[in-house]
């Protein structure tokens, strides 16, 4: 049974694309419609079967129950209050961004019905050509409702993210920020630094260790330099804690202290060992 008539998602690359993908595949609405700055983007979204129409245009979203942000951060403040004025006050709003307190606050007051969602699953390839139905599937969804959130579109919401097959958990704005600069922004920025970090003329000598730990650094440099930026005094302390970590693991190295590093380590170890517990649980 269709949770919504017409869904609406502004950036149909590779979270936007899978959404319309999913919602598809859950018959979750009669008609969705994409809008992009790229025809051919668009072109690639119907001739996958992800969107019924598409456009250019904001206007195309006039009359959605459902609008859908999958856009960077930046994108999304500055559409949003040529958007606020095109679709109705009844319309339930979304982004997906990766950082929550800037939209929040703007699109909180913009939008009556605007509830923040964060799936979080994706790829570090980008493009509606990667999107896929079942990319949310058994992933985590953060909602970050703030004290005007409505209780029936929060309430929507949660069962469309449950429909999609991914767990819900409730967040503020502020903490989310907070957690995610230390369990995704963080690693994004040690990525880039790592690679940026071997000359070019090593790399044909790296093993499966330096692709596997840098992986993130082929993610889109558009989306992370918006993350980056609009969770930048949250990401700042995330890269303090990780100097400090990592001079403390320079400084036993340095003292040739044995027991220290071995310590570390093995602590290290557990800590990373209990993190594969909770992604298998």
């Amino acid at each position: 049974m269709p949770l919504f008539n017409k869904v609406a998602i502004v950036g149909t690359g590779l979270i936007g694309g899978s959404i319309a993908l999913a919602i598809k595949k859950k018959h979750l609405a009669n008609e969705i419609i994409g809008v992009s700055r790229h025809r051919k983007s668009l072109a690639l979204a119907k001739n996958k079967g992800a969107i019924d129409r598409g456009s250019v245009a904001l206007e195309i979203i006039k009359g959605a129950d459902l609008l859908v942000l999958a856009t960077p951060v930046s994108v999304i403040m500055s559409l949003a209050p040529r958007i606020s004025k095109i679709v109705s006050k009844d319309c339930i709003v979304i982004d997906v961004g990766s950082t929550k307190g800037e939209v929040s606050n703007k699109l909180g007051k913009l939008f009556p019905n605007y509830i923040g969602s964060h799936p979080l699953a994706g790829s570090e390839k980008k493009g509606i050509i990667n999107a896929g139905p079942d990319m949310f599937r058994g992933s985590l969804c953060i909602l970050t409702p703030t004290r005007n959130s409505r209780a029936k579109a929060l309430a929507k919401i949660k069962a469309f993210w449950q429909r999609l097959e991914a767990r819900v958990v409730l967040l503020t704005p502020q903490k989310h920020d907070m957690i995610l600069a230390l369990t995704s922004h963080l690693p994004h920025a040690v990525a880039f630094s790592l690679i940026d970090s071997v000359p070019k003329q090593y790399l044909r000598f790296s093993s499966t260790g330096l692709r596997d730990t840098t992986r993130l650094a082929s993610s889109d440099s558009e989306i992370w330099v918006d993350i980056l930026l609009s969770n930048r005094k949250n990401i700042i302390k995330a890269i303090e804690s990780f100097q400090n970590n990592l001079s403390k693991l320079k400084s036993a190295i340095a003292k040739k202290d044995k027991k220290k590093l071995s310590s570390t380590l093995k602590q290290i170890n557990q800590k990373r060992d209990r993190l594969n517990l909770q992604i298998i649980g």
